[in-house]
């Protein structure tokens, strides 16, 4: 039996889908799990290095990966809505960030690429400082920093935190696009052939469903790793990010996927992106 390391991140849109796969109530026949819960960045990182064998990343940090990843059609997080947002302590406009110290949650996320985007098209140049995403509020509520880039829970909780909203980055992108946010998505190492990658992506739908289901366990397993323990913000968030592209990409997601690539890694792409839909 060959053991895959899977690795995806503590947020409860994440614990929600796997939570079949690593408890056990959804079978992967002929493998067993190794899984590993991290911060976004980090899983951009075990990707990067080759550390996993079935990784969550940011579709930004997808962009350098994709000559040895192969993305799964499943398990993914994009929607309308589900943008990062850019938060300051006062009403301020994006043109006086310029040379202004930002908190970024890591360098290879997509709220970071999101935000680049955001600066070039105002003509500014921010100093983006690399945290932790769950350190990016305080941060920003202690003046350490001017603004930040908030994912995950985080939308959820800022006002609460006496913060103000300047932009909503997952908005920016769907007015200049008409197209939804990719914001996360579930690799697998193409050197593991196109028959685990595709009995991966079967497993994950077959988790998620379970999970809609309210499997045993479910709910006790997303508090244990969520950051905000408030079961309406956890519920929340997996109604925002847990969307119908979760169980299969689509049509439409691929081409938000193939753009956003676009924007990180100019050129010809590796082909195939995604997992072949006759082997999802």
């Amino acid at each position: 039996m060959k053991t895959l390391r899977l690795c995806f991140s503590p947020c409860p849109n994440d614990t929600f889908i796997f939570h079949g796969l690593v408890s056990g109530r959804v079978p992967l026949p002929g493998f067993a799990l190794e899984p590993l819960l991290a911060d976004v960045e980090v899983l951009n990182g075990l990707a990067a290095e080759g550390r996993a064998d079935v990784c969550k990343v940011s579709v930004a940090a997808a962009a350098g990966l994709l000559d040895h990843w192969l993305l799964l059609r499943a398990g993914g997080a994009l929607g309308r809505g589900v943008g990062p947002l850019l938060v300051a302590r006062e009403p301020r406009t994006i043109q006086s960030l310029d040379r202004v110290r930002v908190a970024i949650p890591g360098a290879r996320t997509t709220g970071n690429l999101l935000f680049g985007l955001v600066c070039k098209e105002a003509g500014i140049a921010a100093q983006r400082v690399e945290l932790v995403f769950d350190q990016v509020l305080p941060a920003v509520a202690r003046g350490q920093v001017d603004a930040g880039v908030v994912i995950h829970e985080g939308r959820f909780v800022y006002e609460s935190m006496g913060l103000h909203c300047l932009a909503d980055l997952g908005e920016w992108w769907e007015s200049r696009r008409n197209l939804p946010l990719p914001l996360g998505l579930i690799a697998v190492r193409r050197d593991l052939g196109l028959d685990t990658a595709r009995a991966v992506n079967r497993a994950i739908r077959a988790s998620l469903e379970s999970a809609r289901d309210e499997a045993p366990g479910l709910w006790d397993y997303v508090r244990g790793h969520a950051q905000e323990m408030d079961q309406s913000v956890i519920e929340r968030h997996i109604a925002t990010f847990v969307t119908h592209f979760s169980l299969d990409v689509g049509a439409e997601g691929e081409e938000a996927v193939a753009a956003l690539l676009a924007e990180a890694r100019p050129g010809v792409l590796p082909e195939p992106l995604f997992l072949p839909l006759d082997q999802a």
